[in-house]
Parts: structure tokens; C-alpha cells; sequence
């Protein structure tokens, strides 16, 4: 799953703001590793003003994207740039064409250190995970799918 964490000062971000950026991160990962959609989760944690400072300097334009990713791993230096020139294009409307500063940065974890509802996720590409993003949720599998 990838996790995003949105840090933004408050009130940088509409009700549909954060549903167009949410939609544009999920996007990525249906798009380009086929992840299903639940798997995808943001959440914006919003600081009030003079809270956030850069260099010792006062920063109410700036955000951060922290992401997590666990269920695909980008082990190719190739596809880690093809990844971050995405990101920050999809993200570019909501941040640098606002006039907003703006970070990120992405930490990968081992898959097998994940568990949703319980359940081992079932690997990547296969027809359990298939079924997962079919679903949009969740359900036991036979290792027989997961292969």
C-alpha cells in the first residue's frame, strides 16, 4: 500500500482540493503498477499558521508529501525517476503552479511487514491481488491464486 501523508497549512486545501489530489495519487498506482484502488491511502494533516519554518524562516507556503510505499518496490533507478517525474507532474496543479513550496520524499518497506484486515496481501499481479482490485477490498485467498 502506498501511504501518503499530505502536511499543509490549513486551509491551503478545499474539501475538493483534497479529493482532486487524492484521486490524481491513485491514479498513479492503477495506472502504472495496477495496484488496486484501496490500497491507495492519503491523508492531509493540516499545521495552523507559523508552525511550519524552513532554514529558520517562517513558512506558511510550504507542503510536504511523506510517502510510504509497501505493496511495489521500485528497485529500478529508471523507474524511480519515470515515479518522481510523475508524482510531481500530477501534483504540479496543487502545489508549484499554486505558488506553493513544496517536498517529498518516498520510504519503501518490505511487503511481507504488511498485513490489511488480517490477511497476508496476496503478491503482485497475481489473481488474488487481481481479484483484491476487482473487489475493491480485501478477502481470504487460496494460495493456489496467489501464485
Amino acid at each position: 500500500m502506498p501511504m501518503w501523508i499530505v502536511h499543509a497549512p490549513e486551509g491551503v486545501y478545499s474539501a475538493e482540493d483534497k479529493k482532486k489530489i487524492s484521486e490524481a495519487i491513485t491514479s498513479i498506482y492503477v495506472e502504472f503498477v495496477d495496484l488496486p484502488k484501496f490500497y491507495v491511502v492519503v491523508r492531509f494533516d493540516e499545521y495552523p499558521p507559523d508552525s511550519m519554518w524552513l532554514g529558520g524562516e517562517l513558512a506558511n507556503d510550504f507542503v510536504r508529501f511523506v510517502v510510504d510505499h509497501i505493496a511495489r518496490q521500485m528497485d529500478d533507478p529508471a523507474f524511480r525517476e519515470l515515479c518522481m517525474t510523475v508524482v510531481c507532474d500530477r501534483l504540479a496543479p496543487f502545489t508549484t503552479a499554486r505558488g506553493l513550496r513544496t517536498e517529498i520524499h518516498i520510504d519503501e518497506t518490505a511487503m511481507d511487514l504488511w498485513r490489511v484486515n488480517g490477511l497476508k496481501p496476496p503478491p503482485p499481479l497475481s489473481e488474488a491481488e487481481k481479484q483484491w482490485a476487482i473487489d475493491n477490498a480485501p478477502s481470504p485467498y487460496e494460495l493456489a491464486d496467489a501464485g
